[in-house]
């Protein structure tokens, strides 16, 4: 009561707004405490006939339960789809052309009226370095929303209750705060570079360079294989189209537009993406809590959800109800998220890209929104969806369930076939807007850190951008052979998210070290990549065979294998990389990094001081760690002040939700359109009044003077650059 008291009471005006929420909040919290639930018992549970009244656990009244038409089912689709193949076959090779052609007319009005070089491959592959807040939280937002942050989380919440979606969100969410801060580094210490693994070479050599591009591919084909796998999945259960064929149909569409400009066409596809999910989004939240018939409301969904809890309890939530922060395997699912994701951040190339495309004054707030606007879309869409499917007792089955068939079963339910159109609408933006963000860090790195490290240290931008292309297409169609491989293997899309931290987890810390520890060295690095992969892939194995009896999908699967590899992963590889840099440190002040050369005579995009990049480092780092705290041990903390969520407590909480959803939602679609204002007004004026830019003409540049790292690595003496061939 105190700190409230004395905020509240303070003198200084510029908090008065704040002063009334703090009172405001803390009026709903002590009314909140005194909500009671109370006993009732349930109807007509999943798989019988019919059953006896319920007793409505707000207002005592008996009444038959709501939804009958689901008694005696034991599968909610049945394995009949509720929309024909036209439909799938529609939307999978329709909107992905439609998409191409808007992109690619996009990409040709910025080239013609604002004069962009998309024939550069500096642009191409860092869209000049020039991209500003809200586009690149945009983009973040765009590359972070998979096809398991729309079925996954819902998945969650069905398993177990509220904690479920809020564990999925704040426990990926940390990650995009965090990275904020080697978003800076990056800009301070290496302004030039193109990729992580090119300042890994220019510090630790080409063994670390070597090692680390082996991570940062893995974790773009886990990545992709996820992408594309749940994707397919949906669109085979919602129209019957052969999960095959949308495995490889689905990248075309991404291919054609990521060809036609690169990184700045995959941001502004990414955008449009990224608006209509959220717009989805929306849509969704509103029908179910406040215009859907059968629930509508807040407390329609909380006496469901507390009815259902009495036939179908959840195994090790307090008292078996779904309305609680007190889950234990909701909990282990939040610790398991959280290691697992630092890899899918922290060594996805897509993520460093963005850093690298942002101006420096834009880089860290860029992804401090981004990682607050995505927030909720997991946390939104599963505590709508997600928990309408248990306050309704759909029945949804677990493998069903596995497969992240929860939001298309309760969208179905909602709106019919409208439903079922929206969420593959939503799953298409999803895979698309990611994957090609995955084609261009994949082509990043094999044009930056394979053909021009191993095989021409001479070449110009343009045969980097042949190189680039052509991996594009490549890889682009080896997409759909890993999602069918990994169908064909019956790898279900949970085993493959929760497991992705098991394998590349131990390069987290080691590479994150290339920025943020000057004594950090490529030996440590090396091993404790190595090592610590190798002791979490056998502790994940071990304790399923101790703890199962047996090693197969379902029990490597589990949560508890899972938890102790995810963990034997991030903090031995730490581990390991610390002790070794501790006793054979090398000495680092990034002067080789900042000297990382250009291809083409392209301006780096740094026109701030080092003082002020130091000064946004700093504050990225404040507002990181604080909303970080904030997410994994403040919230769930004053949560878990209730033992049982009361309805006024899971008012509050929804909310909260449906608040925050709206702001993002205006924020995302009209931010990049303000900082872009300029360039539009450029566009509009060129197509009325016949105006092209006038082409910027370029400096000569000498590339055969400045190959990469200064020699070929298979003709440079030992020594030629610090700590390139030490180890």
């Amino acid at each position: 009561v105190r700190p409230f008291v004395l905020f509240s009471m303070g003198k200084k005006k510029s908090f008065f707004g704040m002063k009334l929420l703090f009172l405001a909040a803390f009026a709903a919290l002590l009314t909140l405490s005194h909500a009671t639930v109370v006993p009732h018992v349930m109807a007509c549970p999943a798989g019988t006939a019919n059953g006896p009244n319920i007793v409505n656990p707000t207002t005592g009244v008996s009444a038959p339960w709501p939804i009958t038409k689901y008694c005696g089912m034991t599968s909610f689709f049945g394995g009949v789809a509720p929309l024909n193949q036209g439909v799938g076959y529609g939307i999978v090779v329709g909107f992905g052309f439609f998409f191409s052609i808007f992109t690619a007319v996009l990409v040709w009005l910025d080239a013609y009226f604002v004069g962009t070089d998309y024939k550069s491959s500096e642009v191409f592959n860092t869209a000049g370095r020039s991209v500003a807040t809200g586009l690149t939280a945009s983009v973040i937002v765009s590359q972070w929303t998979w096809a398991a942050t729309l079925l996954q989380s819902s998945n969650v919440a069905y398993n177990y209750g509220v904690s479920g979606p809020y564990w999925y969100a704040a426990g990926a969410t940390i990650q995009i705060f965090l990275f904020g801060i080697l978003a800076i580094e990056i800009k301070r210490k290496a302004p030039t570079a193109h990729t992580l693994c090119e300042v890994i070479l220019y510090r630790w050599g080409y063994h670390a360079h070597k090692v680390f591009l082996w991570f940062a591919l893995l974790a773009n084909v886990i990545v992709t294989g996820m992408l594309i796998l749940g994707g397919a999945a949906v669109v085979e259960a919602l129209t019957g189209m052969n999960v095959y064929a949308a495995s490889f149909l689905i990248p075309i569409g991404v291919i054609l537009y990521t060809l036609a400009g690169g990184l700045k066409a995959t941001f502004l596809a990414s955008y449009i993406h990224t608006s209509v999910i959220f717009i989805c989004l929306v849509i969704f939240v509103v029908i179910t809590y406040m215009t859907n018939d059968d629930l509508g409301s807040p407390t329609k969904v909380y006496d469901g959800l507390v009815t259902v809890a009495t036939v179908f309890p959840v195994p090790d939530n307090r008292d078996g109800m779904y309305t609680t922060m007190m889950s234990v395997e909701g909990l282990v699912f939040g610790i398991i998220n959280i290691v697992g994701n630092f890899g899918t951040v922290f060594l996805d190339q897509s993520y460093w890209q963005s850093a690298i495309a942002a101006k420096p004054r834009a880089a860290h707030k860029g992804f401090i929104m981004g990682g607050l606007v995505w927030f909720t879309i997991p946390m939104c869409l599963a505590t709508a969806l997600g928990l309408a499917a248990l306050a309704l007792d759909l029945p949804v089955t677990k493998d069903e369930a596995g497969q992240g068939l929860v939001p298309p079963a309760t969208a179905y339910h909602f709106m019919g076939d409208g439903g079922a159109w929206l969420i593959l609408i939503m799953l298409f933006m999803a895979v698309t807007s990611t994957g090609s963000a995955e084609l261009i860090a994949v082509s990043s790195l094999i044009s930056y850190d394979v053909y021009r490290v191993y095989f021409n240290p001479y070449a110009n931008g343009r045969q980097l951008l042949i190189v680039g292309k052509i991996t594009i297409v490549v890889f682009g169609c080896i997409m759909g052979g890993i999602a069918s491989l990994l169908k064909w293997a019956t790898v279900s899309l949970g085993w493959v998210y929760l497991g992705m931290g098991v394998i590349i987890g131990s390069a987290v810390i080691p590479c994150s070290y290339v920025l943020l520890w000057s004594r950090a060295s490529a030996l440590g690095a090396i091993v404790g990549a190595f090592v610590g992969q190798a002791g979490a892939i056998t502790a994940w194995l071990v304790s399923a065979a101790v703890g199962y009896d047996e090693v197969t999908l379902a029990t490597t699967g589990n949560n508890y294998p899972m938890l102790i590899g995810n963990l034997v992963a991030i903090l031995g590889g730490g581990l390991i990389c610390t002790v070794i840099s501790l006793i054979r440190p090398d000495y680092c002040d990034w002067t080789d990094t900042r000297n990382i050369p250009l291809v083409e005579n392209d301006d780096p995009g740094i026109d701030e001081t080092d003082i002020e990049l130091q000064m946004y480092g700093r504050w990225v780092r404040i507002v990181g760690l604080t909303f970080t705290a904030l997410m994994v041990i403040i919230v769930p903390c004053i949560s878990l002040a209730f033992v049982a969520w009361p309805l006024g407590f899971f008012w509050f909480w929804v909310i909260c939700s449906i608040v925050w959803a709206f702001l993002a939602t205006i924020a995302v679609i009209s931010l990049p359109l303000w900082e872009g204002r300029f360039e539009i007004i450029n566009v509009l004026r060129g197509i009325f009044c016949c105006q092209r830019a006038t082409p910027v003409p370029k400096m000569p540049y000498d590339v055969a003077a400045y190959p990469v790292a200064g020699y070929s690595p298979y003709m440079a003496p030992a020594g030629a650059y610090p700590g390139a061939f030490v180890y």
